[in-house]
């Protein structure tokens, strides 16, 4: 499996494209937001002959989705989250205008995710986490090998996500993060929603928020 990381919107979000020798790729978190970042994105499919199926979405805060509609209708892809991340959806074009962003609501997801849940594409599986605490709904997702984990904003290099927003819950988060990602190999590299890429290990024996 091949990782192809885009960096857009203002809230500089990581955008993940995931793509393996067949062709076939998915999206995580598409965030891509003017037609500039539109273009790059597109133009990185066209340019190696890949085949877009699925958009999966750790979780469905408004710096995850922009991108979500606009290449679901292109591409014919599924869009994938978790259900409990509904309510973001319900209230993303007002957490949007509060940022000054043009955004029409999309359709919910095509399909539902859960623990335990496998999503595939060409020869690849990946591997659905429970991990709420940032947002009610939110996922992590795994690759069948268990070296990479694309963690959305429930964990970064050296902190961890916020839980102020609606859904947030900080107990949770911390709970999410020491029972599912913290038992991984600590080799297993860490994709964040925002920033620099870490790994389990990196973060196990450096991260004040994860000492006892």
């Amino acid at each position: 499996m091949k990782i192809k990381n885009f960096v857009f919107n203002p809230f500089q979000e990581n955008t993940f494209l995931l793509y393996d020798n067949t062709g076939e790729c998915v999206i995580i978190d598409a965030g891509c937001y003017t037609s500039a970042e539109e273009d790059i994105i597109t133009k990185f499919i066209a340019d190696n002959n890949l085949k877009l199926t699925k958009l999966i979405n750790t979780h469905t805060h408004i710096d995850h989705i922009l991108g979500v509609d606009f290449l679901r209708k292109k591409y014919d892809a599924q869009f994938l989250a978790h259900k409990n991340d509904n309510y973001l959806l319900d209230t993303a074009v007002t957490h949007a205008k509060m940022f000054g962003l043009n955004f029409t609501n999309i359709a919910y997801p095509d399909a539902y995710l859960f623990e335990g849940d496998v999503v595939t594409f060409g020869e690849t599986e990946l591997y659905i986490l429970e991990v709420p605490g940032h947002t009610r709904g939110h996922i992590a997702i795994l690759d069948k090998n268990k070296e990479n984990v694309f963690v959305g904003d429930v964990l970064f290099k050296g902190t961890i996500g916020r839980t102020d927003l609606a859904g947030g819950n900080y107990e949770q988060l911390i709970a999410s993060i020491k029972d599912k990602l913290m038992t991984l190999n600590p080799d297993c590299v860490v994709y964040s929603g925002h920033g620099a890429n870490t790994t389990i290990g990196y973060e196990k024996f450096t991260n004040n928020f994860l000492k006892d």
